[in-house]
Order: C-alpha cells, then structure tokens, then sequence
C-alpha cells in the first residue's frame, strides 16, 4: 500500500549504529558554490553505432563532459555557480533494489538543502508506476532517519518496468510537468539509464523544462564504462555473497562428500560470479563469456564439470564448490536459439502446453532431452527485454542432474572408480541485495546523490553522475558527470526484409573482458582453486576496523581513472599550445608536427571499425 512507503523503521543496535554514520565528502563537492568544467564534446562508446544514435538523440548526443572542481583549482575558464534558487526535484527507484540506493537519496536532498533550504525532494512512490500516476512522498530529514545507510529500496519502493511506450513517456512528462519540477533522478541499471536518455531527449523536444540526470546502481556490475567504474550495490553483494560461498566451502571440505552448485544473480553478465570466485576461491567457475566465446554446448560443459571432478577424485578428494551466473543458460548456443523458438511462440501468443509439438526438430530434440523441471522454466513468459526470465530457470540443477547421469555412468563403465558423486544445489538470488550496504556504497551513493545536485545546477539534461578514481581514498575521488549517449551502443534486435538490421541506441552492457586483467588472475589461478582447496574466508561485512575500507578485487586490480586521464590529456594539448604558436622556431614546428602525425596515425588504426577496439 502507498501509506507504508517512508515509515519509520524498527531499527536494530547495529542499524542504528550505521544510521548515524556520515560519509566523507570529496572537496569537489564542498561549500555551497559550485564549480564545473566543461571537456570537449563526446562521442559515443560503438563507434560504428554513432551515427545511428546521434541521429535519435539530436539534442542530447555530443554534449560535453563535465568535471566538478574544488575551491582551489585553478581553471580560468571554469563555469562558477554562486546563486542556487530553490528548486524542486523528483527521484525515481527504477529496476531491481540495490544495497546503497537509499544513500543517493540522503545525498541529494541533503546536497538541496545546503545549497538553498527551499528546495524540495520528491521520491516517487512504487518506481515508475508512481511517476506514471504521479504519486509522491516528500522527503525530509525525519523520512530519511530510519533509512540512512540500510539496505533495499522500501523507503519509495521500486519497479522493474521500462519507461517504453509513447503513453509511458509522455505520463513521465505530464508528471514532471504538474508537479513542476525542475529535476529528474532515475536511480537504476543499464536499462533505466537507457529510459533516462530517451526521457532527455524527448523532454528536450518538447521544451519540457525539467532535466533528466541518471544514476549508477545495480548490483549486476554491468554498467561499466570508460566513466563508470563501479555500480552501487555491486561491492556488497559480491561480500555477502562471498561469505556464503566461503561458508560452504568450508561445509564441503569438512563433510568431504559434497559438490555444491551455487547460482549467482548478474542477468547477462558474470561480474558478480567472477569477482565472488576471486573473493573466496571456490574450485571451479564457469562464466557466460567463456561459453559464448569457445561455443560450449551443455555437454561441453557437463564434461568440463565430470572431468574436474574426477580429477579432484583421483586426489581422493571427493567434494567441492562450483559457481555458475545466472546467465549461463542464454550463454549456451543450442539452450539459447532453443529460447528463441519458444519465446517467439510466447509472443505469438500460442499456449504453453502447445509449443513443445511445434518446435523445429533439432528444438524438439534438445526440449525432450532436457528434465521436465527444466522445460517447464524454458517455457516460462520472456522478461521485458526480451531475456528469459533467468532467476526462475535452474541451470545449477540441471548441470548437478548431467554431471551426476555422467558420473554415474562412467562408474559403472569403470573409467571412474571413486566415490558417488552427489550434488546441493544453491541460487544466491535474494539473500544479498537487502543487506545492509558496505562502507563504499554507502560512501559511493551518498556522493552520487551529491553530484546529481550539482549536475541540475549547472543545467545539464540527459547526464549520468559519475565518480573515478574510486580505487583510491574518497578526498581524491574525481567527481563529474557524462552524458548518457556517450555510454550507448545500437542492440541489434534481429533483422528485417532483405539485409538490413534491427537495432535500437541502449546504454553498453559491459561482460567479463577475457583479454582483461581481472580474468588474467582467474585464469593464472584456476588450476590452484580446482586442485588445491584454498578457499578463503572474506568474513561477514565490515563497518569498522579490518576490511571496512576493503574494495572488490576487480575495482582494485583494473587501470581506471579514464576522467582523470581526460584532464591529464588536455594539460598536455594546453602545453603543446602554449609552446608552438606563430613565432616559435622552424625545428619546434616540425617536431611538434612529426610527433603529432605520428600519434593521429595510431589513433586512426586503432578506432577504425575493423579493429575492434572501443
């Protein structure tokens, strides 16, 4: 019901302890001026796809970046903001909750509060639904005492629907413009950013006033870019997570019996199954990327899985833990264009019960080999956009069924000759994404809800808030904003008569980078995990003392701080201006020239489609 949104909670001892905690602010965002630097206009992330988005986001593509500066900086140009009239902002939770999400919005209403005590902050109730019927709850620092730093979204409630249709995109806007606001915050994954664009563009058609500004939170880790390095909510999944596999590892190596098979939230991606396998050193992952790279069937894999497992046997080691990503069984080729048949008839509106007999025969075959509890997922309605629904389908079920069926049967072949192999099978879906949130994502979204503040107040529409350098200390944080496009490539949906493809611009869904440094040290440490048992117990999260500060392995092992890079690239072009201009000497033109030349030519070799590189 609407009038459960925003009541005080019932708080525990170690609740309440983290509710007075106040995260530190970077000195970018301090004071109540705001200073912001604008960069050179942006491209979008597929190169080969700018054309098509700039051609549906004609207002909002190749706009700047923007840096958030601190009072000491020295930026002649620099747009400075003195006068903050009061203003009024809306803030939507759109897509699944994510540890941290509350945060963004103790930051921005406190962030409006300090700039002018007249600013108001509406949370809109149930996730776009609420938008949608223009259902609000303002919030004040009374609302947000029992939420400050606790996990989920109950505060204003979320939904996982798209704004898609022209109907919904226009209720957005009718909403925004009766409740007269001059922001809008859409707090979610790739998707909801994706609708935030879209909502920018159209509300910039339309001279709709309000600006739309997107918000970095999932806990599926796949809204990663060149100016996202982590989402909120991702650090303290893959902790919680990591506990609970490290507790069953140790539960395996003592009762020595067991091989645990244990599904991992991520939708497509396999972020959070691979950082958990790094955080607790289970014996064996196995991630979509790696499928759909090496085209591993479901035998493939079954075999890869029993080869593994006699292994370990012949080591007279008779247990073990294997993690697999929720989006493994769309990663499969045959499951996959399997999925595609089925979801088709689905769309078409044919029965459940009808599908199986229609099925091509090589579909068939696969649909009758595979356990009816299986089938009976497979068949299940396709989610919004287009996916299966993977939560509901147990692909660590079915792989613990084949590998026993295999193991069994090389027993009685004798090609094996340890002992029965016998599976538990485990999803990790709901168990983390309402916990209490780490120290960075507490840290992490109280900044971003800062930020968006600062984003409405230089004006911008259709930007996402973003921090870099996250790796490092929070007072060395770079805080900024980019614009949504500038992270969008063009899905291709299918193909229409003739050869010309279907896409649509949608913010990139980054997967696991196999030629990246985080899958180098999975791949320089697989062996170990599979033979030697050294699991690693992370412990339960932690607010104080050893590991409060700890961050996850992949933000720790990448080479990030692209902004930083940006800033550091442009001092570099000022120094070049500032030496070679009319009057400097013949040989400093030329080698200036020469130097130059050279740089554009690797440029263009390795931004050229064919290269691949983005």
């Amino acid at each position: 019901m609407d009038s459960d949104y925003g009541l005080p909670r019932e708080l525990s001892h170690l609740q309440h302890a983290r509710s007075l905690y106040k995260p530190q602010l970077p000195p970018c965002l301090e004071g109540t001026t705001v200073r912001v630097e604008f960069g050179d206009a942006t491209t979008a992330l597929d190169v080969s796809g700018a054309s098509a988005i700039s051609q549906s986001f004609p207002n909002t593509y190749g706009q700047p970046l923007a840096h958030f500066l601190r009072a000491t900086s020295n930026v002649p140009d620099a747009q400075v903001i003195t006068e903050h009239p009061a203003i009024r902002v809306g803030l939507v939770f759109c897509g699944r909750q994510s540890p941290g999400g509350h945060n963004v919005v103790w930051g921005l209403h406190e962030a409006l509060k300090i700039h002018n005590s007249k600013s108001i902050l509406l949370g809109f109730l149930g996730g776009s639904e609420g938008l949608f019927a223009q259902k609000t709850l303002e919030i004040t620092d009374d609302v947000l005492e029992t939420y400050r730093n606790q996990g989920g979204f109950d505060l204003l409630g979320r939904t996982k629907d798209q704004i898609i249709t022209q109907e919904q995109v226009n209720a957005a806007m009718d909403a925004c413009k009766a409740l007269k606001l001059d922001g809008l915050v859409i707090v979610g994954g790739v998707t909801s950013n994706t609708d935030a664009a879209h909502l920018a563009e159209t509300f910039s058609q339309a001279k709709c006033s309000t600006k739309v500004v997107g918000v970095p939170v999932t806990l599926n880790g796949d809204l990663r870019n060149q100016f996202v390095e982590a989402t909120v909510g991702f650090d303290t999944v893959c902790k919680v997570d990591s506990q609970l596999i490290s507790n069953l590892c140790t539960d395996a190596v003592s009762a020595e019996k067991y091989y645990y098979f244990v599904r991992l939230m991520g939708q497509k991606s396999s972020h959070l199954a691979l950082e958990c396998t790094l955080q607790s050193h289970p014996n064996m992952v196995i991630l979509g990327e790696e499928v759909v790279a090496s085209k591993l069937t479901i035998f493939d894999i079954t075999k890869q899985i029993c080869d593994a497992v006699q292994a370990r046997a012949e080591k007279e080691k008779y247990h073990g833990v294997i993690l697999l990503p929720e989006g493994l069984i769309e990663s499969i080729p045959e499951v996959n264009a399997l999925l595609q048949e089925i979801h088709r008839f689905l769309r078409q509106g044919v029965s459940k019960d009808k599908i199986p007999s229609q099925l091509s025969p090589w579909a068939s075959a696969l649909f009758q080999f595979l356990p009816p509890f299986i089938r009976e997922e497979l068949l299940l309605y396709p989610a919004s956009d287009d996916s299966a629904q993977l939560s509901q389908i147990e692909t660590e079920k079915l792989l613990a069924v084949l590998v026993e069926a295999e193991m069994s049967k090389r027993l009685k072949e004798g090609t094996y000759k340890g002992k029965k192999f016998t599976a538990i099978c485990h999803f990790l879906g709901y168990q983390a994404r309402g916990s209490l949130p780490s120290k960075f994502d507490c840290d992490y979204a109280y900044v971003l809800g800062h930020i968006c503040y600062h984003v409405l107040a230089a004006g911008l529409n259709g930007y996402m808030a973003t921090v870099t350098n996250l790796k490092d200390s929070v007072n060395t944080w770079r805080c900024g904003a980019a614009p949504i496009t500038a992270m969008m490539a063009v899905k291709e949906y299918g193909r229409a008569s003739g050869s010309v493809t279907i896409g649509k611009p949608v913010v990139h869904s980054a997967t696991v980078d196999l030629r990246g440094k985080v899958y180098e040290v999975l791949r320089q440490n697989a062996t170990k995990f599979l033979m030697e048992d050294v699991y690693r117990n992370p412990g339960p999260l932690q607010f104080d003392g050893p590991g409060a500060d700890s961050m996850t392995v992949s933000l720790h092992i990448q080479d990030l701080d692209y902004m930083g890079r940006i800033q550091e690239l442009n001092t570099y072009f000022d120094k070049v201006r500032s030496i070679v201009k009319p009057g400097c000497s013949q040989d400093i033109l030329k080698a200036a020239l020469s130097a130059m030349s050279s740089v554009a030519d690797v440029l263009s070799v390795m931004t050229s489609p064919s290269n691949g590189i983005i």
